[in-house]
């Protein structure tokens, strides 16, 4: 089953991990096809190094360049529109794959024609990925993860694998700051789209202090807002659970960086 890799790269990541993202990608015990890498503005001289330098070696690996920096959302949903193939892996460009990760999913899809999004957990470190800090496990079959993504997000995003035509029928990706994905999933869950996760942690994610202050800031709390709004207007939660579930959310999004990884720690890790 061909499948194609998609990515969104910009000028504030790291070249380091940009290269081991890519390299995770293309030593995979089932590689891609294809790899869509989307420039997402201009980069550094050393992000377009490690570009050009897979560029070179691998003729799978196609790049799109966008003038200006549009955000993740458009990002992607441009990238979509590049990728040749009905089945899409995510990808960031700060993350490693295992060496399995791809095969695994594809099995998975294979063997389960009715599922159009499968996740996996993720193991997330700060330093090295050979120091685990947590596992972000979340739960495996469709209608527990329609129960919980009444409050939090029910995949690990850059985990995700999915088949296109599913995702083109509610619009694809779309502009919505820091909650492109779970803003997706709801969609996709409005239309009726079956979801399920793997119980197995096939990648690592880079966390710890830098990835939790990014999810702090009352621009967060803003799209929280918008984003609960709509799952209570498309009946996905009702008022009550909308006030709730603002209330903790915006607590833990303006708490500050050492509460929340307390939070963290405490409540949404293992």
């Amino acid at each position: 089953m061909d499948f194609s890799v998609l990515m969104s790269v910009y000028i504030k990541e790291q070249p380091a991990y940009l290269n081991e993202a890519l390299y995770s990608i293309f030593e995979q015990t089932m590689p891609p096809d294809e790899v869509i890498v989307v420039k997402d503005g201009p980069l550094t001289d050393e992000l377009e190094q490690v570009l050009n330098s897979y560029e070179k070696e691998k003729e799978n690996l196609k790049i799109v360049s966008l003038p200006d920096n549009v955000g993740l959302g458009k990002a992607l949903h441009i990238g979509m529109g590049y990728c040749k193939n009905e089945i899409i892996a995510r990808m960031d460009s700060d993350d490693i794959c295992k060496s399995n990760r791809f095969e695994v999913q594809i099995n998975f899809m294979k063997s389960h024609p009715e599922i159009s999004v499968v996740g996996t957990w993720v193991e997330e470190f700060s330093e090295s990925k050979d120091q685990i800090e947590s596992v972000r496990q979340l739960p495996l079959e469709h209608e527990k993860l329609l129960k919980f993504m009444k409050w939090r997000n029910p995949f690990n995003h850059m985990t995700v694998m999915f088949r296109k035509r599913d995702v083109e029928c509610v619009g694809g990706y779309q502009p919505f700051y820091l909650l492109e994905d779970y803003y997706l999933w709801n969609r996709m869950a409005n239309g009726g789209f079956q979801f399920a996760n793997i119980g197995e942690s096939l990648l690592w994610a880079r966390g710890g202090y830098e990835m939790l202050k990014r999810r702090g800031g009352g621009r967060y709390v803003v799209s929280e807002y918008h984003l609960l709004n709509f799952m209570r207007e498309s009946g996905r939660i009702n008022l009550c659970e909308f006030v709730f579930s603002l209330s903790v959310k915006s607590v833990v999004r303006l708490i500050g960086k050492r509460g929340r990884a307390l939070l963290y720690r405490m409540f949404l890790r293992k």
